[in-house]
């Protein structure tokens, strides 16, 4: 009997580990339950006082992300329901975006003057064919798409084949670069029906994520498609890097953002 008594916290072990790693019973540090007793659950948040409490929560020691996680009343697995697009944070990310262009001739140079970071045609598709993958954003003019469609193997999984939807696909690379590099952000819904979109920086100030944010919010409501049936935005979040997330209230997102 005494066996069978010793054998049973073995048993359970890889169960109790298995539940851990579905994210079941974590356990969360003193610090960071002390800052989440400063939100309230059962209430939803104006985008205003979000990130006012995003910033007054967040306990890492550098200038961490915040982000908006937004869960969609679509299904992404109909392609008339997948919802994506871009939105100009007017106050930028808070981080250098190094973008490479597929354009030649004039349009070569005209996006070399705008400061993109690299500029190329077939070579450029070796080089990242040949596993060179240094760079945020790829923009390429239309009449480059036949090149930039063989890369949709690698560039595609990892977010940066360029789209017309987004504005990355254009003869107005110029305009495009500099919006990017201004702080132009894309989104796109995932497979479990959530966008996930960074904001910019802790150390912004409340308003400026504020200002941020409502870009985005409304940029995802201009994006609704057709398709779209019944509460189109169900449930919006915003966080920074390891800190407690708090609800915005998603009417915001059926009408114009604060």
């Amino acid at each position: 009997m005494a066996q069978e008594t010793e054998e049973q916290p073995k048993a359970a072990a890889p169960a109790k580990a298995k539940a851990q790693k579905a994210g079941k019973g974590k356990k969360r540090g003193k610090r960071y339950r002390g800052l989440a007793t400063k939100i309230d659950r059962t209430k939803t948040y104006s985008p205003a006082e979000a990130v006012k409490l995003v910033k007054e929560t967040s306990q890492a020691k550098f200038d961490t992300s915040v982000d908006l996680h937004l869960r969609m009343g679509v299904d992404p697995r109909h392609a008339e329901q997948m919802v994506r697009g871009s939105a100009v944070l007017p106050n930028g990310t808070g981080k250098t975006v190094r973008v490479v262009v597929f354009a030649q001739g004039d349009k070569a140079r005209e996006a070399q003057a705008a400061g993109a970071d690299v500029v190329g045609a077939d070579d450029l598709a070796k080089r990242i064919e040949g596993g060179w993958l240094d760079f945020d954003v790829a923009v390429a003019t239309p009449d480059m798409m036949g090149t930039v469609g063989k890369l949709g193997k690698v560039l595609g999984p990892r977010g940066l084949m360029p789209n017309p939807k987004t504005g990355t696909v254009t003869f107005d690379v110029a305009r495009a670069i500099q919006e990017i590099k201004a702080g132009k952000v894309e989104f796109r819904v995932d497979k479990t029906s959530i966008i996930h979109v960074p904001v910019g920086k802790i150390q912004f100030t409340a308003e400026a994520l504020r200002e941020n944010a409502s870009a985005i919010i409304n940029a995802v409501r201009k994006a609704k498609p057709a398709a779209a049936k019944g509460k189109y935005v169900r449930t919006i979040y915003v966080s920074s890097t390891m800190s407690p997330s708090i609800q915005i209230d998603s009417a915001v997102a059926e009408v114009k953002a604060e």
